[in-house]
This record gives C-alpha cells, structure tokens and sequence, in this order.
C-alpha cells in the first residue's frame, strides 16, 4: 500500500497557467523529468495553505491508531523536516513529509515520487504545493516555502519506476532554505542504509499528521524498491527521510532514503524506499542546480 494522506495519493491534472512540463519526444532520452510552476501558481499556493486549512486537512482521514513502535519526535531540533501540502486528482487536500538537503541552490528538499507526480501518468502533478519545515501542530516556526519546481525519474513518470523525487523552494522574506533551517546530508550508497531512523508526518491516530513521528529499525534489501524495514508509518509519512549513523543529541543523520511504500494496519508492518543509486542522484543533481 502506498502511504497515503487524504484520500487515493494520486494527483492533480493541472491546467494552471505556468505549469510547464519538461517532457516529449526531445528529451526521450533524458533519464529525468522536470516540472515547473509559474509565480502566480506560487503565489496562489501560499495564500491557499492557511493555518487553519494545514491544521484542519487531517481530520477527513482514518489511518488507525499509531503503532507502540512510533512515538514523538521531542529531541534535538529537526528542522531541515516539515510538511510538504498538496491538493490531489479529487480536489481534496493532502500532504507528505520531505526534507531540505543540501544543494547549489541552496532551496532543495527530496521527498517520493508520488508525493509530486501521479505515476506512468505524464502531466498529472500535484497543485498547490508548499513545504512548511519544522511543522508542529500548526506551528510553522520558519513558515511556508513555495514549490517552483521538481525533478523525478522519467521512469517514475512514464512507468511507475523509481519513487523518488527533489522539489525547488522559493526563498522566503530574502531567505533560502537551507539557510533559514539548515540541510540533512544525502548519501547515493546504492544498498540499504543498514541501521536506521525514519522521520515522517503519518495519518494515524491520534496526531492526524500534526506531530513529527519517528522509529528506529534495520533496513533489508526488498524486491519492491530496494529496501524495507519492520515499521510501517501510515499515510502522510511518504517521502519523510530514513537517516542512516543518527546522532539523537544533535538530530542529525545521513538521507538513505525516502518512505515510499508502507503498511501500518497489519501484523507485518512494513515500510519500503528506494535504494539511493545513481539515477537518485540524476534526480538531486538536476533539482540542487536549479
């Protein structure tokens, strides 16, 4: 099952003036794609994504109780991971978990593929994107960053191959992001991360998507997608980061992945991410030099 917030996790067709995908037949060969959203679909973001709304989007779902493996993130400032809001296909509003890293642009953060782009389904994108880092129970301590642009695997676009993805933040109030919260650093090992700590914003209750969740876990290699670890998140963890060498007392690791695919309503609860290889790093690179 794939994490899911509000509602199917699939995406918007989006007809909005400025959305400019970079596909068809001349870049065939490009192993990346890239999306792009104009300033005034910017700006209809941030003004859509009010407090109340972010608080209130939660509340329409069910994803059951929280499993006893995860609890409260309340250590060592984790900034550089927030809440990335959405509108999906049905009009219903949504969200996933991503994390600033760092990059050229300073204004990174990685997150799954079908947090932004519905798969095998070419021009069907997430509308109204904006990431809130730090997000705690309507809080916003470094407020709301707009989405300008993302990259994903063509793969992921054209056949469902490859959940990953890297979306571009305006800056906010002169700032960028990775100078307002800081960055977690990425590592494209091509293997499980061994040892790790995943971070995410599930849909189980009864937080609903307002606290920052966490578990601890060895990740194995997984037909799937490459790596999986015995503790399933629910929706709304998509996209949230698996940190491998985690030091508590400074909130700091390693990105070895991104939360893909999870099940957190059965005896196996299970989550799977990508293994990081090279075509990950096509997808950063291409984002972090925007």
């Amino acid at each position: 099952m794939r994490l899911r917030a509000s509602g199917p996790c699939a995406l918007v067709l989006v007809a909005a003036v400025g959305l400019v995908p970079a596909g068809g037949a001349a870049h065939a060969a490009d192993p990346v794609s890239t999306v792009t959203y104009g300033e005034a679909d910017r700006a209809e973001a941030l003004a859509y994504w009010t407090t109340d709304r972010m608080r209130k989007v939660g509340a329409a779902i069910d994803e059951g109780r929280t499993p006893a493996g995860q609890k409260q993130w309340t250590g060592a400032r984790m900034a550089p991971v927030g809440r990335l809001f959405f509108v999906d296909e049905k009009g219903n509003d949504s969200w996933c978990t991503a994390t600033s890293v760092p990059g050229e642009n300073g204004s990174t953060a990685v997150t799954a593929g079908h947090c932004v782009q519905l798969p095998a389904s070419p021009g069907n994108v997430h509308s109204s994107m904006v990431f809130v880092p730090g997000y705690s129970e309507g809080r916003q301590p470094h407020g709301a960053y707009a989405v300008r642009a993302f990259t994903m695997p063509r793969s992921w676009e054209q056949d469902d191959q490859g959940d990953v993805a890297a979306v571009v933040l305006d800056p906010r109030e002169g700032r960028r992001l990775a100078d307002a919260v800081g960055t977690l650093p990425v590592a494209f090992t091509d293997k499980p991360g061994g040892e790790v700590t995943l971070f995410g914003y599930p849909g189980t209750s009864p937080q609903r998507g307002e606290q920052l969740l966490f578990c601890t876990a060895t990740a194995r290699a997984s037909e799937d997608h490459g790596q999986e670890v015995g503790c399933g998140m629910g929706g709304g963890a998509s996209g949230g980061p698996w940190l491998s060498g985690f030091d508590r007392a400074e909130g700091r690791g390693t990105v070895v992945g991104m939360t893909s695919y999870g099940d957190s309503a059965t005896e196996s609860r299970t989550t799977s991410a990508e293994v990081l290889g090279p075509l990950a790093r096509q997808v950063y690179d291409r984002a972090q030099g925007m």
